[in-house]
């Protein structure tokens, strides 16, 4: 992908012609400025009995049984061709980092579903945007036959010339009195190719990304977005030869107010991140 393609969504990843970050589009004036969105007073009959239907099915549900992760007549989370559910299975996180990044999986598609996720993390993170920690995450998380396309692909997306562009200065800092925001969040995962030494799994997500502060023209949105990566079993962990990016699914907005300035930026610098496991 060359520096002036875009796709689809916020805070997802880039290199060798994949994906990168786009701007957000419409944010010609102030939101933070412009305050918070009215909450509605009430909602429709509908809406209430829709939520009892939701949770007399979930109760339904619940009662049924089968959702024991060591029952051995329960589907296998993200085998090919079976449906994956969004609830985790169970098996317990690695235990191993290489720096932020959680290294160390099981060799199996379990363990190929918990490096895709914990990889769309770092490489929708800030890391992303200074050139020495974007190459340290990279060195982590490439396979070594990718690791220099991948760096050369994830260079040319993040360039000087896109820096600017997002408000940011040449070492991917915020202006002064904001506080930059990029991040993407799994929602869920799936494997829909496995062998022995290669696997491909998409990643459900949901990203952040903007600045926070009052003068910002460029205030944090989300969006979202599936990433999919090709993996290959390189010694002893699963590792990254490929990304790539599409839009959704996409849920419909609710009636949550939005946030200020302020909150936000406290949120990103006061709550911790996950360490995801299938």
């Amino acid at each position: 992908m060359s520096p002036g393609d875009e796709h689809d969504s916020f805070g997802g990843v880039g290199g060798s012609g994949q994906t990168r970050t786009r701007l957000p589009e419409g944010n010609s004036g102030d939101v933070y400025g412009a305050g918070r969105r009215p909450v509605r007073g009430s909602r429709s009959l509908v809406t209430v009995v829709g939520v009892v239907v939701l949770l007399i099915g979930a109760i339904a549900l619940a009662n049924r049984g089968g959702g024991d992760p060591a029952d051995p007549s329960a589907p296998r989370a993200g085998t090919p061709g079976k449906t994956a559910p969004t609830t985790a299975t169970g098996v317990p996180p690695v235990t191993t980092r290489n720096g932020p990044i959680p290294t160390g999986y099981a060799h199996d598609e379990q363990g190929a579903q918990s490096a895709a996720t914990n990889y769309a993390v770092a490489l929708g993170s800030d890391g992303m945007f200074n050139t020495a920690r974007r190459r340290d995450i990279v060195g982590v998380i490439a396979d070594p036959g990718a690791r220099d396309e991948l760096q050369a692909g994830f260079d040319a997306d993040y360039s000087q010339d896109f820096l600017r562009q997002i408000g940011l200065d040449e070492n991917g800092g915020a202006p002064s009195g904001t506080t930059f925001v990029s991040k993407t969040v799994p929602v869920g995962a799936k494997v829909t190719k496995y062998s022995d030494t290669t696997a491909d799994v998409d990643v459900w997500s949901v990203g952040m990304f903007g600045l926070t502060g009052a003068s910002s023209t460029r205030p944090v949105t989300h969006g979202w977005f599936t990433i999919g990566f090709k993996l290959k079993w390189s010694g002893s962990d699963w590792k990254v030869v490929s990304t790539a990016q599409r839009t959704g699914p996409t849920p419909v907005n609710g009636d949550d107010p939005v946030s200020g300035s302020e909150e936000i930026a406290d949120a990103v610098k006061e709550f911790g991140g996950f360490t995801y496991a299938r």
